[in-house]
């Protein structure tokens, strides 16, 4: 696929544009194109697929929060880590990262799992794989979408300075070695699923990452969703 076919950002088009002349992308594109002609479904929609670059543009960026894989059930996955569009139930992950910042700042729980309010403020919210196959998680971890988000952190890395990047659980804790924490903030905490039964709750990092960046001149999130 040629690059300016790429459904992209234009500040992260630039950005990424040596990534698409790569053979791993060509192979990438051509993988899921003979997938949908197999029959297969993949989420998200190929509309969201880099919704989170379209959000948050290259240069909005102020904090990082790394999932891992898409939803793989009908009408979850939105291109954005850990998001559910309006009407689907909100993920237990999800949930307990809300009951988190209520304990961390004292907000209320949404009714729902739209995380779009957060992305246009400059929370870059990136899965390391950008799709899935219906009903199989992981199933396109290695066709080439973590060396393209791979490069997406090593970007934002090297041409940035101060973001805060949030790694919840092993997974996004690999991710370090893509990241200058001489030039970046890096906070960690287990993951919010329930299986870590509740190690997430208390680790801070929506107080924390308000502190650093207002701290460094920067306007603080409002993690406060509307209903």
């Amino acid at each position: 696929m040629e690059p300016h076919r790429i459904d992209i950002e234009a500040s992260w088009k630039e950005q990424l544009k040596e990534e698409f002349h790569k053979p791993y992308f060509d192979g990438m594109v051509s993988f899921l194109k003979q997938a949908k002609q197999d029959g297969k479904i993949i989420y998200p929609p190929g509309k969201l697929i880099f919704n989170a670059f379209s959000l948050t543009p290259f240069d909005k960026v102020k904090v990082v929060i790394l999932g891992q894989d898409p939803y793989h059930n009908p009408g979850e996955a939105m291109g954005l880590c850990f998001s559910v569009p309006r009407g689907v139930r909100v993920p237990p992950s999800l949930v307990n990262i809300y009951k988190e910042i209520k304990r961390d700042l004292g907000l209320d729980i949404p009714p729902h799992g739209d995380l779009t309010s957060w992305a246009q403020q400059g929370v870059f919210l990136l899965n390391a794989m950008l799709t899935v196959e219906h009903k199989a998680a992981g199933a396109h971890k290695n066709i080439g979408w973590q060396e393209f988000t791979n490069a997406v952190i090593h970007t934002l890395s090297k041409q940035k300075e101060g973001l805060v990047f949030l790694l919840w659980g092993r997974f996004a804790q690999s991710k370090k070695e893509c990241i200058d924490e001489t030039r970046h903030y890096v906070l960690e905490a287990a993951h919010p699923s329930p299986l870590a039964r509740n190690a997430f709750s208390g680790c801070s990092h929506f107080s924390r990452t308000n502190d650093i960046l207002v701290k460094n001149g920067k306007e603080a999130i409002n993690w406060q969703l509307k209903a």
